[in-house]
């Protein structure tokens, strides 16, 4: 492993600053830290993580290198993810005011939702992210060199699905406290409408 650290650094350098930035992943852990509680929020980070392995399966198989020599497949591709994310957009739009409660009662989920919904929405969030495809279309095809082992590769890309699945669990730990929840609740579902507001902006983004 050794020959490939430099590389390995160069990478998860890279995936810090990327998964770190603002993004679809971002908003929806939080809102589902907030509005769920915390299992759903982890259920939610394990099913981003996931949804890093898609990326990094097909960059293995070389299907990234067809989608770079295909802008009406990528185009395509990033339509279907902008129109999930709107979809989730207007969904959280349509939140209604939730009962009013005293402040010092202790802060609950606003819906209740199945953890395998939770995990599903996750991944599709990451696995239709053309931000995602770009990233690793980037790293597959400029940063890591040609001539290193698939085994190599395959390490780089479980490490970084394992980086992201702790990174977004350790915000759904911090999110999910009962202090912070009750602070975002108190906003009910203007909170839930900001989020959508989010959401539809990050799909236009896409789009364009």
């Amino acid at each position: 492993m050794s020959p490939y650290l430099d590389e390995f650094i160069l990478i998860a350098l890279a995936h810090f600053f990327a998964v770190a930035s603002p993004g679809p992943d971002f908003a929806i852990v939080l809102k589902q830290s907030i509005s769920h509680g915390r299992r759903n929020a982890l259920m939610t980070s394990a099913g981003v993580g996931l949804g890093i392995l898609v990326h990094v399966t097909y960059c293995l198989l070389g299907v990234a290198l067809v989608l770079s020599q295909s802008p009406e497949l990528f185009n395509a591709f990033k339509y279907l993810a902008g129109a999930y994310l709107a979809y989730m957009g207007i969904q959280a739009l349509r939140a209604s005011a939730a009962p009013t409660a005293p402040q010092s009662a202790e802060a609950e989920p606003l819906t209740q939702e199945s953890g395998m919904k939770a995990l599903r929405r996750g991944f599709l969030v990451n696995a239709l992210n053309p931000k995602a495809t770009l990233f690793f279309l980037s790293l597959f095809t400029l940063v890591i060199d040609p001539g290193t082992p698939q085994s190599v590769q395959l390490f780089y890309g479980l490490y970084m699905a394992l980086a992201t699945w702790i990174w977004f669990s350790s915000l759904s730990l911090v999110l999910s406290k009962a202090a912070v929840r009750r602070f975002f609740q108190r906003a009910g579902h203007w909170f839930d409408r900001g989020i959508g507001v989010i959401l539809l902006l990050l799909a236009l983004r896409l789009v364009l």
